[in-house]
C-alpha cells in the first residue's frame, strides 16, 4: 500500500515530463475521440457529393463550398448574424448591471441568485420552448392575462415573431454572458475603486475609468460565448419562429434530416465551425493585451 502510494504521489506530482503526459491523456483521448476525429470526418463529408436518394458518393471536390456562398443563402446568413448579434448585445446590456450587483451588491444572497441565474441550464432546452409557447400563444397566458385585465381587446400574434425568437435565445443565452462577466468583475481589486473613491472620483466616473476597463477581458469573453452558440442555434427558431425565420442551424439541421444532403450539411458545418474558431482565435490573440 505504501508502494501504491509513493507511486500515485509521484504521477499527481507532474515533476517529470512523462506523468504530466499521463495526466492528460485520458482527456486528450477523450477530445481526439469525440471531437477531432468527427471533425475531421466532417470536413471530409464535405468534399463528397449527394447521390441518388441520399447517399454519398466520394468523389472529392469543392462542389459543395461554392454552393455554400452561393447568393441564395446569404439572406439567410444575414438573419443568422442579425439575431445572434441582437441576442449578443440584449444579453450585454441585461447581463453586466446583473454581474456587477452579483460582484459587489449581493452580499449574503450571492449563492442563491448564481444559482437562480442558472436555472436555465438544468431544465430541458424543449421544456423551455414548450412553456414559452404556451406563454406567449393567442390562447397563451399572456394573452389572457392582457384580456382579462382590458390592457388589449383581441390577442397579440406574440409568437412566431422576430420578438419571440429573440426572447428565447435571451433566455437561454444570457448565462452565458454573465457567468464570464461576473468573473471578471470579481478579479478587479476593491482597492482600486476605493482609490478613485479617495481620489475624488463619482460613481459614475469611477465605474467608466476604473471597472469597466478592467472588465472588458469579460465583456469579450461573454459575447463570443454568447454569439458563437447563436449562430448555430437552430431549435429556438424551429419551435418560436416557426418557417419564416429560418436560421442558418436550421439550414444545416433540414440537409441532414429532411434533404438528406449530408455533403452540402458537412459543409456548411465546417464553414460555420471554421468561423467559430476564427473567432476564438481572435479573442485568444487579443487576451494577452487585456
Amino acid at each position: 500500500m505504501k508502494t501504491f502510494d509513493r507511486a500515485l504521489s509521484w504521477l499527481l506530482s507532474g515533476r517529470r515530463s512523462a506523468a504530466s503526459h499521463l495526466l492528460l491523456a485520458p482527456a486528450a483521448a477523450w477530445l481526439i475521440v469525440f471531437l477531432v476525429l468527427p471533425a475531421l470526418g466532417l470536413v471530409a463529408l464535405s468534399l463528397a457529393r449527394n447521390g441518388a436518394y441520399g447517399t454519398v458518393v466520394w468523389s472529392l471536390n469543392l462542389d459543395n463550398y461554392r454552393r455554400a456562398v452561393d447568393p441564395r443563402y446569404v439572406p439567410v446568413l444575414l438573419r443568422t448574424l442579425g439575431f445572434a448579434g441582437a441576442t449578443t448585445a440584449l444579453c450585454l446590456i441585461l447581463g453586466y448591471p446583473l454581474a456587477y450587483f452579483l460582484s459587489f451588491r449581493a452580499g449574503r444572497f450571492r449563492g442563491a441568485l448564481i444559482i437562480a441565474l442558472m436555472v436555465p441550464f438544468w431544465t430541458s432546452a424543449l421544456v423551455a420552448f414548450y412553456s414559452w409557447m404556451v406563454i406567449l400563444g393567442k390562447e397563451g397566458l399572456l394573452n389572457s392575462a392582457l384580456l382579462r385585465f382590458g390592457f388589449i381587446s383581441a390577442p397579440l400574434g406574440i409568437l412566431y415573431t422576430p420578438f419571440s425568437v429573440l426572447l428565447g435565445l435571451v433566455y437561454f443565452y444570457l448565462p452565458f454572458t454573465v457567468l464570464p462577466l461576473y468573473g471578471s468583475l470579481e478579479k478587479i481589486p476593491r482597492s482600486y475603486v476605493e482609490a478613485a473613491y479617495d481620489l475624488g472620483a463619482d460613481r459614475w466616473t469611477t465605474f467608466l475609468k476604473v471597472t469597466l476597463p478592467l472588465s472588458l477581458p469579460g465583456v469579450i469573453a461573454g459575447a463570443l460565448l454568447t454569439f458563437i452558440p447563436c449562430l448555430g442555434d437552430f431549435l429556438t427558431a424551429e419551435l418560436l419562429g416557426g418557417p419564416r425565420y429560418y436560421l442558418l442551424g436550421n439550414l444545416i439541421s433540414n440537409q441532414f434530416l429532411m434533404a438528406q444532403d449530408w455533403p452540402f450539411g458537412a459543409a456548411l458545418t465546417t464553414l460555420l465551425l471554421a468561423g467559430m474558431i476564427g473567432g476564438l482565435w481572435a479573442y485568444r490573440r487579443w487576451e494577452p493585451d487585456a
